[in-house]
């Protein structure tokens, strides 16, 4: 399969398949005579794994790691549950940091006049 089927097949475009390569995190994948690059099932697996795990907001050393235990047949799963429980702790501290910004946003609003007044205490507050 070459990487334009191998893009359709996964959802992952072509040029981040590339990035991959290049970032050493799948591959480079076999090339033909001609010199395209082809892909296995496994590659494709590999490009799957890596689309589900940035759509849960792993980073790409997460991913590393994350595909280099679901490579390994001698994985042990406490491995695998640290670096989802990282993350969960990592993203639950950025909502906290996005609830605390949208109240802060929601009361700087209530207290805006939304008028033809010029003192606004939404300006009034980001110049503090």
């Amino acid at each position: 399969m070459n990487i334009g089927m191998a893009a359709a097949a996964t959802g992952v475009s072509a040029k981040m398949i590339r990035h991959y390569e290049s970032i050493a995190l799948i591959p480079p994948g076999k090339r033909s005579a001609a010199g395209y690059r082809i892909y296995a099932d496994s590659d494709l697996h590999a490009l799957r794994f890596i689309k589900r795990s940035r759509s849960m907001g792993f980073s790409l050393e997460q991913i590393r790691e994350l595909l280099s235990l679901w490579q390994d047949p001698g994985r042990a799963s406490v491995d695998v549950k640290r670096i989802a429980q990282g993350h969960v702790a990592q993203l639950n501290a950025r909502i906290a940091e996005l609830t605390a910004m949208r109240d802060s946003l929601q009361t700087l609003a209530a207290c805006c006049h939304g008028d033809q007044r010029s003192d606004c205490a939404i300006l009034q507050s980001l110049a503090d």
